[in-house]
């Protein structure tokens, strides 16, 4: 058996929802923060995998650049967290109202 597109475009959609299915449902931050990430290495699977099996660099080159913004996405996010919880104990989607000025 040979692995092919639809095996990786399976995965990629599977996790896909399942990060989808995580910022739905769930109210804390941090799991909302990690199921986003889910859903954006989903999207990096899927491009990697047409990048393969088209024979050209262009979707490995674009995910290495959104790799790069995600790296400075984590930093922002996770200070804003910190920050959320340093004030409010908590680290839920409701107490974000309190940080408005």
């Amino acid at each position: 058996m040979q692995v092919g597109l639809h095996h990786y475009l399976t995965v990629s959609i599977l996790l896909f929802s399942l990060g989808l299915l995580g910022v739905i449902m769930r109210r804390n931050l941090l799991v909302i923060y990690m199921s986003l990430e889910l859903m954006l290495n989903a999207a990096n699977l899927a491009l990697v995998s047409f990048s393969r099996f088209n024979d050209k660099l262009d979707g490995q080159v674009l995910v290495f650049f959104i790799i790069t913004v995600a790296a400075a996405e984590v930093a922002v996010g996770l200070a804003l967290i910190v920050a959320l919880y340093r004030k409010r104990q908590s680290a839920h989607v409701e107490d974000l109202t309190s940080m408005k000025l």
